[in-house]
């Protein structure tokens, strides 16, 4: 098992998805931010059946960074309910782990 995690995010649209990637990526809070456009989401929101079309960020960090950047997204998220949901990373090739640490920042960094 290691550290590094994957979080997935979906946002409005194309633009707000690459604002959030690049702050992310900028803050350090993620080594890379992958923007997947045009996803269909089917969910229920305040009891009505939903369904709408947005972009969905797949976000590479670590665990020890993971309450900044949840704090970062929230507060630059156009959702009242922003999806932001960690999944562990379980293995991975070295060489990409590696570089994974060498471009994350610290968490007293982005306090």
């Amino acid at each position: 098992m290691t550290d590094k995690i994957v979080i997935l995010c979906t946002c409005s649209g194309a633009e707000e998805a690459g604002r959030l990637a690049r702050s992310l990526v900028e803050a350090r809070l993620a080594a890379c931010v992958n923007v997947l456009p045009q996803v269909r989401s089917y969910y229920r929101w305040q009891g009505v059946l939903e369904s709408s079309d947005e972009c969905l960020l797949v976000i590479k960090s670590s665990r020890r960074l993971f309450d900044a950047l949840r704090a970062h997204l929230a507060g630059l998220h156009s959702y009242e309910v922003p999806e932001i949901l960690a999944l562990p990373v379980v293995a991975g090739s070295d060489s990409y782990l590696a570089w994974l640490d060498a471009n994350l920042g610290n968490p007293e960094e982005n306090a």
